[in-house]
C-alpha cells in the first residue's frame, strides 16, 4: 500500500478540520437563532445522551482499532481478521444498546420530552459502527476521509436551509446533523472490500481483544464524563437554556481544538508503526515537533478568543446567547491542554503500549470534573459546567506529565516555548492596546480586524525571533509559491 508522508497527511487532515471549523460557521449562526436556546439544548442534550450508548457499543475500538490495524496493514489477510474480529465485537454490542436504549426510552421520564429527537439520534449507534473510521486512519486515508466528509457537509448545509425555518424545526435538524455523519460512515462500509476481504477467514482471536479494548472503553468512559455529562447534568439540573449556553461555548472551543490537533490526529498509526519497527529516534523527534506545533498555534488562538468571545458569540449565536460568553471565557483554556495532552496521551502512551496510564489520567479528570459539576453546576450552571472541565483537563495533563518526565526532559530543548511566549505576550499587549479603538458595531468586522492585527503581530515576531517551526513554514510557503 502506498505510503502518503505525514506532511501530506497533515494537509489533508488539516483540510478536514477547517472543514470542521467552516461547517459550524455557516450552520450554526443561522440554526442557533431559528431554534434559540432551547432548540439546542435540546439537540445538545440528546446527542449527548446518545454519545453515552454510542460509547458503549463501540468500546475501546476508535482508538484501539488504529494502533491494531496499523501495525498490521502490510498484511491484508492478517489486517482482514483483525477487522473482521473488531466489528463483530461492536455489532454484538450494539445491540446490547439498542436494548438497553429501548428499556430507557420507556423508563426515563426526562426522555420523553425529546422521545422523537432520541430515536433519530440512536441512528449514530449503528453508523459509528459500520463507519470503520478507525481502519481508514490506520491506513492513513486521509484524502479519502477529507473529500467524502466535505461532500456531505456541503449536501448537509443545503438540506439545513432548504427544511430548519422555525424553532419546532429541531428535529429535522437533527436528523440532517445524522445525514451528515452517517452519509459518510455508509460509503465506508461499502468501500471496505477494497482493502479486506469481505469473507470469512476463520481462526478468529476475539480474546486477544478484550483486555486493551476494555482499557480503551474504560477511558473513553472517563473521557466522556467531562466531554458529555456536563449538558447531560445541565439538562437535568438546570434548564434547556443553560444547556444552550452552555453548548454554544463549547461548540466555539471545539472548533478550536480540531485546528489545533489536526495534526495529532494523523500520528498516531505512524507512531504505532515506528515503536513497533524500533525506530525510538524517528518517534521522538515526530514527538517533539508534534508538542512545538501545539503551543504555536494553541497559545495565540485561546488568548484571542478569551479577550474576543463576546464577539464570536454574537457572530455564531446572536444576542440570545449572551449567557454564552463567560462559559466561553473559561473553557477556551482547555485548547492549550487538549493539544498538550492530545500528544502525551494519544501520540506518546497509546503507541507505546501504555494505554493504562492514559486512563488513570483521564479517570482523575472524570472524577475532578464530576465533582465539581455537582458543586457548581447547581450554582453557576454554564459558567459552573465549564469551571469544572478546566479543572479537569489540567489535572489530566499533570498527571500525564508526570508519568512522561523521563521523555520530556530528553526533548524540552527541541520545543522553543520561549520565543512563542514572547511573541504571544506582544501580540496580546498591541491588541490590548487597540481593542477599545475597534468601534464597528458589527460583530464580524471586529474579528476580521482584530484578528489581522494580533496574528499578524505574533507571526511577525516569531519571524523576527527567528522561531524554528515558523521559519520554515514560511520556506515551505515561499518555495511553493515560487514554483
Amino acid at each position: 500500500m502506498k505510503e502518503r508522508s505525514v506532511k501530506f497527511n497533515f494537509i489533508m487532515n488539516f483540510i478536514f478540520s477547517v472543514s470542521q471549523f467552516l461547517f459550524p460557521m455557516i450552520t450554526f449562526p443561522y440554526v442557533s437563532r431559528v431554534l434559540r436556546p432551547e432548540g439546542n439544548g435540546s439537540i445538545a442534550f440528546a446527542t449527548s445522551v446518545i454519545s453515552y450508548f454510542t460509547m458503549i457499543a463501540m468500546l475501546g475500538i476508535p482508538t484501539y482499532g488504529i494502533r491494531a490495524c496499523a501495525q498490521v496493514r502490510d498484511d491484508k489477510e492478517k489486517l482482514s481478521r483483525t477487522v473482521h474480529e473488531l466489528l463483530a465485537i461492536n455489532f454484538v454490542m450494539s445491540l446490547v444498546c439498542y436494548i438497553a436504549f429501548g428499556i430507557s426510552m420507556f423508563t426515563v421520564e426526562r426522555f420523553q420530552r425529546d422521545k422523537l429527537l432520541l430515536i433519530i439520534s440512536s441512528a449514530a449507534i449503528l453508523l459509528n459502527v459500520i463507519g470503520v473510521s478507525w481502519l481508514y486512519a490506520a491506513l492513513e486515508q486521509y484524502a479519502y476521509i477529507t473529500v467524502v466528509a466535505i461532500l456531505f457537509k456541503v449536501i448537509a448545509i443545503g438540506m439545513m436551509f432548504m427544511f430548519v425555518h422555525t424553532k419546532d424545526d429541531y428535529i429535522i435538524y437533527g436528523a440532517i446533523t445524522m445525514f451528515a455523519s452517517g452519509g459518510s460512515y455508509i460509503l465506508n462500509f461499502l468501500r471496505l472490500r477494497k482493502f479486506i476481504y469481505l469473507r470469512p477467514l476463520g481462526n478468529y482471536e476475539f480474546r486477544k481483544h478484550l483486555k486493551p479494548i476494555l482499557v480503551f472503553f474504560a477511558m473513553s468512559v472517563a473521557t466522556s464524563v467531562y466531554a458529555n455529562l456536563d449538558k447531560v447534568m445541565l439538562g437535568f439540573l438546570k434548564t434547556d437554556a443553560d444547556t444552550g449556553y452552555y453548548d454554544a461555548a463549547v461548540k466555539t472551543k471545539n472548533i478550536l481544538v480540531s485546528l489545533v490537533t489536526s495534526l495529532g490526529t494523523v500520528l498516531l498509526p505512524r507512531l504505532s508503526f515506528y515503536i513497533e519497527t524500533g525506530k525510538v529516534e524517528e518517534f521522538k523527534k515526530m514527538i517533539s515537533k508534534a508538542l512545538h506545533f501545539v503551543l504555536l498555534i494553541s497559545l495565540p488562538v485561546s488568548i484571542y478568543f478569551i479577550f474576543f468571545a463576546k464577539e464570536s458569540i454574537l457572530l455564531l449565536s446572536g444576542e440570545a446567547y449572551m449567557g454564552a460568553v463567560m462559559p466561553m471565557c473559561i473553557i477556551t483554556p482547555t485548547v492549550i491542554l487538549i493539544g498538550i495532552t492530545n500528544v502525551l496521551g494519544i501520540q506518546v502512551l497509546v503507541p507505546t503500549g501504555r494505554e493504562d496510564k492514559v486512563l488513570k489520567s483521564v479517570a482523575a479528570g472524570a472524577v475532578t470534573d464530576l465533582v465539581l459539576n455537582l458543586i457548581y453546576i447547581p450554582r453557576y450552571a454554564a459558567s459552573g459546567a465549564a469551571m469544572g472541565t478546566l479543572i479537569a483537563e489540567a489535572v489530566v495533563l499533570v498527571v500525564q506529565v508526570c508519568y512522561l518526565s523521563k521523555l520530556l526532559n530528553e526533548i524540552k530543548k527541541e520545543i522553543h516555548g520561549g520565543k512563542i511566549a514572547v511573541a504571544a505576550v506582544t501580540a496580546t499587549l498591541v491588541i490590548l492596546i487597540l481593542k477599545d479603538k475597534l468601534l464597528f458595531e458589527s460583530p464580524f468586522y471586529i474579528l476580521v480586524i482584530s484578528s489581522f492585527i494580533f496574528f499578524g503581530v505574533y507571526a511577525g515576531m516569531l519571524l523576527i525571533l527567528k522561531e524554528e517551526l515558523a521559519v520554515e513554514v514560511l520556506k515551505m510557503i515561499t518555495k511553493k509559491i515560487k514554483q
